[in-house]
C-alpha cells in the first residue's frame, strides 16, 4: 500500500482574488507568490496555499485546514487589526472574508517539523520545538 507523506498545498476558493491576496498579505508576510487565470499561489518554503476565484458558498462549520507559523500571537494581533472573524475557544480560529475557517498552530508546539535546510532557506534557522513536540517526536520514533 502507498504511504501519506505529507501535503503538498491546500487550496481554498475566494470570492475575489485581488482582496484574497491583499487579505493574507496583511497577516503574513509573502515573499513569493505565482499567478495564473483565477489562481494566486502563496509560497511556504517546500509547501503553498493556492487561492482560488470563485468561491459562492457559504461559511465552512467544521471543514477547516492548520496553517502553521513561527509566531502564533503575532497572528492573532494582525488578525484582530484586520478586522478578521477570530473565533472563541482554546485555539487560534478564523475565517477569512470567504468563509474558510482556518485553525492556526505554532511551529514549536506541534509535531510537523521540516528539515533543517528549508527551515534555513525560509530565513527560520533558528526556529525550534518546546518540550512537548519534542516529547511527542520522541514517542512516535521520529526523533
Amino acid at each position: 500500500m502507498p504511504r501519506l507523506v505529507g501535503i503538498n498545498h491546500v487550496a481554498l476558493e475566494v470570492g475575489d482574488l485581488e482582496e484574497a491576496l491583499e487579505f493574507w498579505s496583511s497577516l503574513f508576510e509573502i515573499t513569493q507568490v505565482w499567478r495564473e487565470p483565477g489562481m494566486a499561489f502563496l509560497d511556504m518554503g517546500d509547501q503553498f496555499i493556492a487561492l482560488a476565484e470563485g468561491r459562492t458558498g457559504g461559511p465552512d462549520q467544521s471543514r477547516h485546514f492548520g496553517l502553521v507559523v513561527d509566531d502564533k500571537e503575532a497572528v492573532r494581533e494582525a488578525l484582530e487589526a484586520a478586522g478578521a472573524e477570530v473565533l472563541p475557544g482554546r485555539f487560534l480560529n478564523f475565517r477569512d472574508p470567504w468563509g474558510n475557517l482556518i485553525q492556526v498552530v505554532d511551529y514549536r508546539d506541534i509535531q510537523f517539523t521540516k528539515t533543517d535546510s528549508v527551515l534555513r532557506g525560509m530565513g527560520l534557522g533558528e526556529l525550534s520545538k518546546r518540550p512537548d513536540a519534542l516529547d511527542e517526536l520522541r514517542n512516535k520514533g521520529l526523533l
